[in-house]
């Protein structure tokens, strides 16, 4: 064999080694997108892109007297520390943002004003603002002024309403040009089952808020809200059909009563459930989960990450 034959030989050889490895690891890529959910979400939150190609963890704080589980009272003398340990725990065991809500939204409730609800917020914000200045925070409101007072006074990234929209917390988010947490929260149509209705409603709404020119949207599909407790675990079935709108899902489900109700527990009973719905939201798409204990709804990131992972590489063995 001539020089020129071997050296073309070797050059074939090392060009098609090249070849499968690069191919190799663009199907990894592309199964690896796909166990994602096929797109690469990212949010803007105050400037910074937040990723969530992998899932991510929104812890709860309620500045309540009254809220169905737990929460931190706004008449504590000890307001500071105790936020600070609260906000701080979460933080150093895995969350990504800190959600305050300073409103009561459990059913039947009555919300308190909007004076009320300000002064809760304030010391709140303030103090996590000043302690933890680089988390992301959220704020749990439905009032559009409350939500303008809280991006302008402390910086609020994330709007997150409960109530389902309106046209002046529309024009809040696209003014500010904040995420917003669009919630699945209407009176249910009888003529349609409620999977069809969950995503006509975020078809129309996206539609709106992207008319107003706002970018970012979060999808929440409201469970416990103007919901009998099948049609919640049949939009928790059908979870994944809302990746057709190609927006992140957050999911909230911690200690709710699709929980408690089904299994006949307190609400305090119900972190194995939790952990349960949480599992099954990831396997179908959710890339948030608003959680009230951090450390294991990071555990089941975790391992479900780790599975996932494990599943792609054995399908390129």
């Amino acid at each position: 064999m001539s020089v020129y034959r071997l050296l073309f030989t070797v050059f074939f050889i090392f060009t098609l080694y090249n070849f499968f490895i690069f191919t190799f690891f663009l199907n990894f890529a592309a199964k690896v997108k796909k166990m994602n959910g096929g797109i690469a979400y990212t949010i803007n939150v105050g400037g910074q892109l937040l990723d969530l190609s992998s899932p991510c963890v929104m812890g709860i704080l309620n500045i309540t007297p009254d809220s169905f589980y737990t929460s931190v009272s706004p008449d504590t003398s000890s307001l500071d520390e105790t936020i600070i340990a609260h906000v701080g725990k979460m933080l150093s065991e895995g969350a990504t943002i800190i959600d305050v809500g300073a409103c009561s939204t459990r059913p039947s409730s009555e919300p308190v004003s909007a004076a009320t609800e300000r002064d809760r917020l304030a010391p709140v914000l303030d103090i996590i603002r000043r302690t933890f200045p680089e988390c992301v925070l959220s704020v749990d409101t439905f009032r559009p002024d409350i939500a303008a007072w809280c991006i302008n006074e402390f910086g609020v990234h994330i709007i997150n309403d409960i109530s389902g929209g309106c046209d002046d917390m529309f024009n809040i988010v696209a003014k500010y040009g904040v995420p917003y947490i669009l919630t699945f929260n209407e009176e249910r149509n009888p003529a349609i089952d409620v999977c069809q209705q969950t995503l006509l409603f975020f078809a129309h709404k996206v539609q709106q808020l992207r008319d107003r020119g706002a970018k970012d949207f979060i999808l929440d599909p409201g469970f416990g809200f103007n919901k009998t407790l099948d049609e919640n675990y049949e939009i928790l079935h059908h979870l994944d059909a809302l990746q057709i709108l190609e927006l992140p899902v957050l999911v909230g489900v911690s200690h709710k009563s699709m929980i408690y109700r089904l299994l006949n527990l307190s609400p305090s009973e119900c972190l194995n459930g939790t952990t349960v719905l949480h599992t099954l939201s990831l396997q179908k798409g959710a890339r948030i989960l608003r959680v009230h204990e951090v450390k294991e709804a990071m555990e089941c990131i975790t391992i479900l990450n780790k599975t996932n992972m494990a599943n792609v590489a054995n399908h390129n063995l």
